[in-house]
């Protein structure tokens, strides 16, 4: 395995893994320095930790009663070493969701370890344990970008705000709701008329809508068409996010406009 993943190690305090006191305080101070610097990847990791209680407990359990969600748990694939695998991926063909994840990190720079290294920041040993509760919680991290591409959001402030939006129903976990409501409304406090509320309302109705995306089996997934993945998923297009323009997605006062690709891999509108 490649240097920059650490090695697994046995959790220090098993019975609390999945079990976290609420910090309200420290979620709020952790969103303020999110707001002042957006790549700062770590506050996102701190609020979800200072919030989440038992969501990730309660999330693995639910997973586990499901038919593939059992057999993933029994399997327990390491995405971000499939991810970060350039062979594995140069595999898929055009239109596949494995070719489309390929076109969406290539010009960002993105790197399934690199967002693996930023949770890490935090400094809690049950990151990396030997336990299945924090292999739920490093799938839980790394379909993040996988959950960008199937629902068509970018990684401007807007779409960031949106694709977590999104992913609240789809865990159940009160921190990922209160940090995408907390960005939009930071959007929306700034030039109320944008549509940015209402593009984040749209992103959380469409994962209540979707079918759980948590218990797939990626490597399946990857190999299929992008346009028939949606439709099998129940996953609608972004309507109130690409009405936003591409100028106004990091906010009305940014000096870098959002990503020039802006239709996620949806056919553009006629």
């Amino acid at each position: 395995m490649d240097g920059v993943v650490h090695a697994l190690r046995a959790a220090e305090n098993p019975e609390n893994i999945g079990q976290y006191p609420i910090r309200p305080l420290e979620a709020w101070r952790a969103f303020r320095l999110l707001v002042a610097d957006k790549e700062d990847t770590v506050q996102v990791f701190k609020i979800v930790r200072a919030l989440a209680g038992r969501a990730l407990l309660d999330g693995y359990l639910r997973f586990l009663k499901t038919p593939e969600g059992g057999r993933q748990a029994y399997l327990r694939v390491e995405l971000a070493d499939l991810l970060q695998d350039r062979d594995w991926l140069a595999q898929f063909a055009p239109g596949t969701v494995g070719a489309r994840y390929r076109e969406f990190i290539a010009p960002r720079q993105l790197s399934a370890y690199g967002l693996a290294e930023e949770s890490r920041k935090l400094g809690e040993p049950d990151i990396d344990a030997a336990h299945p509760i924090s292999w739920f919680a490093r799938r839980g991290r790394d379909v993040h970008d996988i959950w960008h591409v199937l629902t068509g959001y970018g990684t401007d402030a807007l779409g960031e705000a949106c694709v977590i939006a999104f992913t609240h129903p789809q865990t159940r976990n009160r921190a990922i709701g209160f940090l995408a409501f907390a960005a939009a409304f930071e959007l929306h406090r700034n030039k109320r008329s944008a549509g940015y509320l209402k593009a984040a309302y749209q992103a959380w109705r469409h994962g209540r809508e979707a079918q759980w995306l948590m218990p797939l089996d990626y490597e399946d997934l990857f190999a299929e068409p992008l346009e028939n993945a949606r439709e099998r998923l129940n996953i609608k297009r972004p309507t109130a996010y690409e009405a936003v323009p591409l100028a106004l997605r990091n906010g009305p006062n940014a000096e870098t406009p959002a990503f020039v690709e802006s239709y996620g891999g949806w056919p553009r509108p006629a």
